[in-house]
């Protein structure tokens, strides 16, 4: 009986704790910088949410240490629902590619709901003297493994897209990963400057140089081509038959989180996103809201994670 009392007792202190939930400020962390995709979608949402729960919802970028730094900072945050984690699809893809991690990204972290999906721009730099997607198969196919591939980093979406486009086109090229320090923005520098040849990108992060004629845009990741460059042809379209790689955000919490909390966070978030000034504020950068339950999004990031061991199985990338 005594037991029992406990049990109930637990699962009413669990509900109220959630029922109140939040009762001070929410930090959000992302880990690519102001600016950055995951950033322009907090900053989406935290507005609403703060009007939901009456309570300030704070932003805070922490980029560094090959986009490592942000987690590392969730997963060590108390695991109460007041440090969020918005990461890219790198978060999944890690845990398959990446051995030296200071946390686990997946059993250190919940998932708790996706947030949106978009397409990587696939660009090579002007100097490279290609202009399509058909050109650089063709020239990497010349050069076998000459050619220049830039990435974030290790594990992350830009890497494992690229990796994945050329296992489907046929071709190999040498891989340079982002140092530690670098940003998005110093790898697109890379591709403006000749450094590497060809790279995906946030399209929102290489328009600039896109319109200046500093890049070109040969395709996109996805199988529906992106508002923000209609003219630009998927990599399907493109000469690829099939291919489809976009770059999708979501939120975590640190593992322990208890599971009342991580139900209203994803329920609360699921709202914010449906607020039709958030899905303008979001079109307007190219993004797409998605709609899938706590649990789906959980299995969602396990699958994710095995098709990014297998890729890296199949084109022999080694766990670093």
């Amino acid at each position: 009986m005594r037991l029992l009392v406990l049990f109930l007792l637990s699962i009413t202190n669990g509900l109220t704790f959630a029922q109140d939930y939040p009762t001070k400020p929410v930090r959000i962390i992302e880990p690519f910088g102001a600016g950055g995709g995951p950033d322009l979608v907090t900053r989406a949402i935290s507005p609403k949410l703060s009007e939901l729960w009456g309570q300030p919802v704070t932003v805070e970028n922490h980029p560094g240490k090959g986009s490592t730094e942000a987690p590392a900072l969730v997963a060590k945050s108390p695991p109460d629902g007041y440090t969020l984690l918005v990461n890219t699809s790198a978060q999944a893809y890690s845990a398959a590619l990446v051995k030296t991690l200071p946390y686990d990204p997946l059993k250190d972290f919940i998932p708790v709901a996706p947030l949106t999906s978009q397409p990587y721009v696939l660009v090579a730099g002007k100097s490279s003297g290609i202009t399509s997607v058909g050109e650089l198969i063709a020239a990497a196919k010349a050069k076998p493994g000459e050619l220049k591939f830039g990435s974030t980093g290790v594990g992350t979406g830009t890497h494992l897209g690229i990796e994945k486009f050329n296992l489907e086109a046929g071709i190999r090229a040498a891989h340079v990963p982002a140092q530690p320090a670098d940003t998005i923005a110093d790898v697109i520098a890379n591709a403006v400057a000749g450094r590497i040849t060809y790279m995906l990108a946030p399209i929102q992060l290489a328009l600039v140089e896109i319109r200046a004629g500093n890049l070109r845009a040969l395709g996109v990741t996805t199988t529906t081509r992106s508002a923000l460059l209609p003219k630009v042809p998927t990599i399907s379209e493109a000469g690829v038959p099939g291919f489809n790689h976009p770059i999708w955000y979501g939120v975590w919490v640190p593992a322990g989180t208890p599971a009342e909390v991580v139900d209203k966070l994803a329920r609360d978030i699921a709202r914010a996103l449906a607020a039709p000034d958030v899905r303008d504020r979001l079109a307007k950068d190219g993004a797409n809201p998605m709609s899938i339950t706590q649990p789906e999004f959980a299995r969602f990031v396990v699958s994710e994670s095995e098709n990014a061991a297998r890729i890296a199985k199949a084109v022999g990338i080694k766990p670093q």
